[in-house]
Parts: C-alpha cells; sequence; structure tokens
C-alpha cells in the first residue's frame, strides 16, 4: 500500500517539478503545432480538390482530343470521298461537253443538209413558175409547204366535168411540167386526185373514189407515154373529197376543191445521207 502512494505521488511531484515557464512554452508550442496541422489540413483538403478539378479537366481534355481525332479522320475521309466526287464529277462534265459538241455538230450537219434542200427546192419552185409563167395563176399554183413543193392544177384546166380524159390544153401543161421533172430525175413525186362532194355513178364510175383516182392515173400515163416520164419516179392517189379546200356548199368552193396536185416527194434517204457525210468529214478533220 506504500508502494502504492509512492506511485501515485510521483507525477505530482514530477508536475510540480516542471517550471511555469517550461509549461507556458510547451503549451504554446503546442499550439502552434495544432495551427500548423489545421492549415495543413486545410491545403491538403485544397490540393484534393484542385486534383479533382485537374482529374476532371483532364478527362474533358482527353474526351475532346478523342472527339477532334474522330472528326479530323472524317474530314480526312471526307476529302477523300470529295476528291473521288471532285474526280467523278469532271469526268461527267467532260462526258457532257463532249456530247454537247457531237449533239452541235449533228444540229449544223442537219441545218446544212436542209439548207442545200432549200436550194434544190427553190431551183425547182423557181424552174416551175419560169416554165408556167404563161399559165393563169388560177388555174395553176407552185408552194411550198413545210419543204414540200405542191403543184396544183384546177380540174377545168385538166377535165371536162364528171370526166377523167386529160385534155389537149392541159396536156401542153403537163408538157410544161414534164419538161423540169425530167430535168431533175432523181426527183419523185405523188400525182393526187382531189373532188369535189358531189356524188357521181355511172357505168365506169361508182364513186368519188373511183373519180379521182382515175384522173390520177390518167395524169400519170400523159406525163409516161406522153412526155416520157420514168414511171417509177410516180405514185397515182385518190383522196375523193375528203381533203377539201373550201366549203363544198358554194359552186366556187367545189370548183376550187376539184383539182390535182404533184407533190414531189422528199428524199429523206438522201436528206439524211447528206447528214452522215457532213457528220464523216467532221469527225475526219477533228
Amino acid at each position: 500500500m506504500k508502494k502504492t502512494l509512492i506511485l501515485l505521488a510521483a507525477p505530482i511531484l514530477l508536475a510540480s517539478c516542471v517550471s511555469q515557464k517550461k509549461y507556458a512554452s510547451l503549451e504554446t508550442q503546442h499550439n502552434q503545432t495544432k495551427d500548423l496541422l489545421n492549415s495543413a489540413t486545410v491545403k491538403l483538403n485544397t490540393c484534393i480538390d484542385e486534383k479533382a478539378t485537374s482529374e476532371a479537366s483532364l478527362e474533358a481534355l482527353k474526351e475532346q482530343n478523342s472527339f477532334l481525332r474522330a472528326n479530323n479522320q472524317d474530314l480526312i475521309n471526307n476529302m477523300g470521298n470529295l476528291t473521288t466526287l471532285s474526280q467523278k464529277g469532271a469526268e461527267n462534265l467532260e462526258r457532257s461537253l463532249e456530247s454537247l459538241k457531237e449533239k452541235d455538230l449533228t444540229i449544223r450537219k442537219m441545218q446544212d443538209a436542209v439548207t442545200r434542200r432549200d436550194s434544190v427546192t427553190l431551183a425547182l419552185v423557181t424552174s416551175l413558175k419560169g416554165a408556167l409563167i404563161d399559165i393563169n395563176d388560177s388555174d395553176i399554183e407552185v408552194n411550198v409547204e413545210k419543204g414540200v413543193v405542191f403543184i396544183s392544177i384546177s380540174d377545168k384546166l385538166l377535165f371536162n366535168s364528171g370526166s377523167y380524159m386529160v385534155s389537149n390544153r392541159a396536156k401542153e401543161v403537163l408538157g410544161k411540167v414534164a419538161t423540169v421533172l425530167n430535168d431533175k430525175p432523181e426527183i419523185e413525186f405523188l400525182v393526187e386526185g382531189h373532188t369535189d362532194n358531189v356524188p357521181i355513178r355511172n357505168e365506169v364510175l361508182l364513186d368519188n373514189w373511183d373519180l379521182s383516182v382515175k384522173r390520177a392515173t390518167s395524169v400519170v400515163r400523159v406525163l409516161q407515154n406522153d412526155f416520157g416520164v420514168s414511171p417509177e419516179r410516180m405514185t397515182a392517189a385518190g383522196r375523193s373529197y375528203y381533203i377539201p379546200l373550201d366549203d363544198n356548199e358554194t359552186s366556187s368552193g367545189r370548183a376550187k376543191n376539184r383539182r390535182t396536185r404533184i407533190v414531189v416527194l422528199p428524199k429523206l434517204d438522201q436528206f439524211f445521207e447528206l447528214i452522215e457525210q457532213g457528220m464523216e468529214k467532221a469527225t475526219a478533220n477533228n
């Protein structure tokens, strides 16, 4: 028991042995250490927050970098695609230009062919009008419609009423036409008979169809037999009264509708041959 009392009394004695000054110094040092600890703790927390912020920024920058890399690759791919498209566009443009050149060349050649055809037509019309200059204009007309030459001869000049026999006066006219046609042996033509709508029927003629056809064949025979026009160049046709020029209700209108037309047929094969020749020549020059 005595030993225990001695041990308990020892600290008290030791404390009593530490001076008041030393104790104050130690307490001050303790407080300073505590302040330093608090300051270090604050700085540590700040560093932890800054680290978290930096790590978040780093992740954002990594994501942005990945995004930019992906976009950069897309741009590179798109540039490649654009280059391919540009090449294809250039090729398509070149083909379009070549096509336009060919079309322009074709149009020019067609225009040249049309000009040559029109020159032949004009020469034919001039020759016909010159040969028929002494014929009454109301009995015979020469005109051009859409590049086709038409020679229209009135019924009263060619035939008697209801007849399909060519009159002697008409043969003189047909002889002048034949002279011009024989000078141009490459020309083919159609002889068309037209009537008015007054019905006709007798022991020879069944109707207006018959009359229009027989009048056409009568003209063809005169041109062939009397004036030596080659039969291979001629076609005879009857149109009856179905293509009138005027009203059949009046006598003047019916007289105008009774007519025979010589239609100079366009030589389409020759026309296209002119175009082909022009194309071949232009291609050779290029």
